[in-house]
């Protein structure tokens, strides 16, 4: 069975690293947030609705 060289295991390894950092950065980006101050507005109004003493 053949070895394979030093130079074909370094090569491999950075293949593996580069598609792992670039499947953390696609999922790091592709995150998306909605805006948290409109439902933070619409929680504040039905709270203060809520004790009408």
């Amino acid at each position: 069975m053949p070895q394979m060289a030093p130079l074909m295991w370094l090569s491999l390894f950075l293949f593996f690293l580069l598609m792992y950092l670039l499947f953390n950065i696609m999922n790091y980006f592709s995150f998306i947030t909605k805006n948290n101050n409109q439902l933070m507005q619409k929680n504040l109004n039905k709270l203060s609705t809520i004790w009408k003493w």
